[in-house]
């Protein structure tokens, strides 16, 4: 990864904006963008957290700043989408990032509960996080990335989420975590969905699998570090007018739904 500060600048005058920006993965995936030139907008639940993320980044050169954001309230949404609309006015890059895995300890441990046996208020917090977040967020700054010439959502999901992979017992989909599984399928079925509605537009929405990536979510026995895992986000981030919508992948790979 070249760095902004004396490589290319691919991302140069773009606004992008990572939820779940001040730790793991979505601080990586905040670093690289910025890294590419791109100014950043950290957002987190946790707002002292995700400002001192933004000023490290800016320590190292980068232009980032913070905004508190709980993607599951409607009043963080709706301050998000006024504060960059006063200050910018538009959106390019959105990366819907923030996500939880409450099925069991990680992603490297069995769940204890299946479908039968889900608790509702697990499945509920589950998908109030990981589905009806992103979608509500999605809405309210979707007339920011309109007024961009060159939009671009990406929603991380996970190979999880596949009902190919669902229902193959060879697949890394397994063991079962229904949860989670069922909550990134809705997201897949969001952005098939919206990516459709917006093809005759600049924007270009696409589902991505980071890969199992070592965070406290993916445990520490997971494939990739955080530098391998944002590589996908940042690819699909930073396509290209021609490049595809309405998919989903990891790296160049395009995924079964």
């Amino acid at each position: 990864m070249s760095d902004a500060r004396t490589g290319p600048r691919p991302l140069a005058g773009k606004l992008a904006l990572v939820t779940g920006g001040a730790r793991g993965l979505g601080l990586e995936i905040s670093r690289q963008l910025a890294a590419q030139g791109a100014e950043v907008i950290v957002a987190a639940r946790d707002g002292a957290k995700a400002e001192a993320v933004a000023a490290g980044l800016r320590g190292e050169g980068y232009a980032a700043r913070s905004l508190k954001l709980d993607v599951r309230r409607e009043d963080d949404r709706q301050a998000v989408y006024n504060d960059l609309r006063q200050s910018h006015g538009f959106l390019d890059i959105l990366i819907n990032n923030a996500a939880v895995y409450l099925d069991s300890e990680n992603a490297a441990t069995p769940a204890p509960r299946l479908a039968s046996g889900m608790p509702e208020d697990l499945l509920r917090a589950t998908f109030e996080t990981n589905f009806f977040a992103p979608v509500f967020l999605t809405q309210a700054l979707l007339p920011l990335l309109r007024r961009s010439q060159a939009g671009r959502i990406v929603n991380l999901s996970s190979i999880r989420g596949s009902l190919t992979h669902q229902t193959d017992p060879a697949s890394p989909a397994y063991p079962r975590a229904f949860a989670y599984d069922a909550s990134k399928t809705a997201l897949n079925a969001f952005t098939v969905q919206l990516a459709d509605e917006l093809r005759h537009t600049a924007i270009k929405v696409n589902a991505i699998h980071p890969g199992w990536v070592r965070t406290k979510m993916g445990s520490d026995v997971a494939d990739l570090s955080l530098k391998e895992g944002a590589r996908t986000a940042i690819l699909y981030a930073s396509l290209p007018d021609d490049g595809p919508t309405g998919g989903f992948f990891y790296l160049d790979e395009r995924l079964p739904w």
